[in-house]
């Protein structure tokens, strides 16, 4: 069936806080220029900001930098930050420790990232940005001299079987001169980019981290507007790359959460569990005791930083934001240095529009811009942090220390990170970890936290978790390393069930959240994360 196709300037798909700063400064460069720029924005959440998930303490540097009047604006950054604290656990103690210099929070806001990124897609929807939400990018197209020509969106109403149904609706093709690619971590349409434009030469693989999340109103007298707590040690092991925050932010909310390295190397780990565990620690549950639990969610975070950033251009598009790996892990932030990206190829692709007046040609001025900004040097300095804990927790903490302190970021050498899914070892080299039951009160079980996500998928569409062969999930996955699927998962959507013929993988797939954790983690590669029909996933509430 023909696909209508719509032509635009710039295609920009997603619109997470790169993508929006994208279009931002695209329509003020163009404004003030007097000149006319048609800027589209494609995102595969419901509404802008649905499928947004983050602690989140945001730096303004950015922000100030796009829209200087942001709190004229009306922006949502409400709570400033008043306190850090930077705690050890141990089964039942918290040691409070130095808090390194990148986490001091001094001029931060905590907020609900999600609820930021819906303001700042009215501030784009004011400048003329055209905006579509519920609409997934599911292809890339190319001229026959093979650039990116733009976009296609996913069909509506296909069957299980990839048969149009009877409200099937074909998808559109989007056009432009630059398409923009900014689809958070792991992006689908950015790993073919990846192989067809060999971005990833030269380096290294991306590291990944899950954060797993939950909203809180809690009683006021625990509430300390403003306060934000940070943890390592207790639950993980001093092998397992992980810590959790707190962060208070105003009407008695309380966001918690808990990140774990992707690169463990026990089957049996299961970060979902590691979360519940962790906030029945007494110096965490007592922020909750008696409290509500309003949300829940969990996305996947690039941790490879500097050393892992891939080629940013090719013929006809960019990469920006998450997409790319722009994280501060030490600094546990990521959102000023996606806006900042997003505002350096805005520039940049606005001069070689103008410059060169053709389609299809390759950015180049983009990474230029971006290596003398402050963002590179901000990457660089702490690009060693996060491999030295391959020496475990007091290994890493202690070598964090001298680089920060003695070599300021600026040894000579650079620490290399390794693929997450080569780190997982044979179930039977590993012990296993017994996980208390949820009680309903401080700790739940998965199937409860997702229905406070708000997931939904249509059941009848095709499953968008493709394995590419139907036989490893048990023959490999379940035989050698005790079917990691079902715990590294957040959400249950991967469950081994016994029939008649042995045990098989079930696929829950619309109990997903969009993480990406199976993509990243499954040891043989063999699932492979597509978008479904847009609108599709968690619908995302203050998170």
């Amino acid at each position: 069936m023909t696909r209508d196709a719509m032509e635009y300037d710039v295609v920009i798909v997603g619109a997470g806080p790169s993508g929006l700063s994208t279009a931002i400064r695209l329509k003020q460069l163009a404004e003030k220029a007097g000149s006319e720029l048609s800027v589209c924005v494609v995102e595969k959440g419901s509404e802008v900001g649905a499928h947004i998930l983050s602690g989140a303490v945001i730096e303004t540097r950015s922000l100030e930098e796009l829209l200087p009047d942001w709190k004229e604006r009306g922006a949502p950054l409400n709570t400033p930050v008043k306190e850090d604290r930077f705690l050890f656990l141990t089964t039942d103690k918290a040691y409070k420790l130095p808090t390194p210099p990148q986490m001091h929070n001094d001029g931060n806001y905590i907020v609900s990232l999600g609820n930021v990124v819906r303001w700042l897609g009215q501030q784009a929807e004011e400048l003329g940005v055209e905006i579509y939400p519920g609409f997934a990018a599911a292809e890339v197209l190319y001229h026959e001299d093979g650039s990116v020509k733009g976009i296609a969106t996913g069909d509506m109403g296909l069957e299980k079987n990839g048969e149009p149904g009877p409200n099937h609706q074909p998808g559109i093709e989007l056009h432009a001169r630059q398409t923009v690619f900014s689809e958070g971590c792991r992006g689908s349409l950015t790993k073919g980019l990846f192989a067809r434009f060999n971005l990833r030469d030269g380096a290294d693989p991306q590291t990944y981290g899950i954060g797993i999340k939950e909203l809180w109103e809690v009683h006021p007298e625990v509430h300390q507007p403003g306060l934000t707590v940070h943890t390592v040690g207790w639950p993980v092991s001093s092998d397992v790359y992980g810590g959790s925050f707190l962060y208070h932010l105003e009407n008695n909310q309380v966001a918690v959460g808990f990140v774990v390295g992707l690169d463990y190397s026990n089957p049996h780990l299961s970060p979902y569990e590691e979360f519940q565990r962790f906030k029945t620690h007494p110096e965490i549950r007592k922020y909750f005791e008696g409290g509500r639990r309003i949300a829940y969610g969990a996305r996947a975070l690039n941790e490879g930083g500097f050393q892992s950033v891939p080629k940013l251009t090719f013929p006809g598009g960019v990469l920006v934001g998450d997409t790319a790996g722009f994280l501060n892990v030490p600094k546990v932030k990521g959102t000023h240095m996606a806006m900042k990206s997003g505002i350096e190829a805005a520039e940049a692709i606005f001069a070689h529009l103008g410059a060169e007046g053709q389609t299809g040609h390759e950015v180049l001025g983009y990474p230029e811009r971006l290596k003398k900004s402050w963002l590179w040097d901000e990457l660089y300095t702490v690009r060693n942090i996060r491999p030295s804990f391959r020496w475990g927790l007091w290994g890493g903490i202690a070598y964090s220390a001298i680089d920060t302190f003695l070599l300021k970021g600026r040894a000579p050498w650079t620490l290399r990170h390794h693929a997450d899914h080569t780190q997982l070892k044979k179930a039977s080299e590993c012990a296993p970890i017994v996980y208390p039951k949820p009680d309903g009160k401080i700790s739940f079980d998965r199937l409860s936290s997702v229905f406070i996500s708000a997931t939904n998928h249509s059941e009848e569409q095709p499953c968008h978790l493709r394995l590419k062969d139907a036989s490893v999930p048990v023959a490999t996955n379940l035989a050698l390393y005790n079917a990691p699927e079902t715990r590294y998962c957040p959400a249950g959507v991967y469950e081994i069930v016994e029939d008649t013929s042995g045990p098989r993988m079930q696929i829950n797939a619309q109990n997903c959240l969009h993480c990406k954790t199976c993509d990243i983690k499954d040891p043989t590669q063999n699932i492979d994360w597509a978008v479904p029909e847009g609108g599709g996933g968690p619908n995302y509430p203050n998170m």
